[in-house]
């Protein structure tokens, strides 16, 4: 009977002592990805970035500052602001417009004379500025900086010129 008190009284303190431990962590880093790519008649670059919440709780995302390289080229600005509430583990997209230099410009012709056979790879990456949701954690309404780095290809759309994904 000793011996079954031991042992109850044991599991009773673990239990109290990962009660007592940390609260765990509800917020976490968006993966932010090109969803698609469009070319505008004036040579800019329209950009559909996905910005998906990982986060327990939703987020408030209010602007995004980064740098997109395609192939070895020299990287450009990607810059936003904008106003975005994303629930939890959900998605939204967000509209970028991007001045290419002449060298990604080249490099994304010579992928569109390939058809849907080519493919160039892009690195996209900076920080995502974003605040929880209030409704879900009124007390931490502290904004956060997110880094994010996506590494990935560009390929033509079949049938819908000037535009990739």
């Amino acid at each position: 009977m000793k011996r079954l008190l031991h042992g109850l009284a044991l599991v009773l303190l673990a239990g109290v002592l990962t009660a007592c431990g940390p609260q765990r962590q509800s917020v976490f880093p968006p993966t932010i990805t090109i969803q698609q790519m469009k070319v505008e008649p004036n040579g800019a670059w329209q950009l559909s970035l996905r910005i998906q919440n990982n986060s327990y709780t939703g987020m408030d995302y209010q602007s995004i500052e980064g740098r997109l390289q395609i192939a070895q080229g020299m990287p450009v600005r990607v810059h936003a602001k904008f106003e975005m509430d994303i629930p939890t583990f959900a998605g939204d997209v967000v509209q970028v417009q991007v001045l290419p230099t002449p060298e990604m410009s080249q490099a994304l012709q010579a992928i569109a004379g390939k058809g849907s056979a080519g493919s160039l790879p892009y690195t996209l990456n900076g920080i995502v500025h974003a605040v929880p949701n209030l409704e879900d954690h009124p007390d931490n309404k502290n904004p956060r900086d997110f880094p994010f780095t996506s590494n990935s290809f560009l390929s033509p759309v079949p049938g819908v010129p000037n535009t990739y994904r």
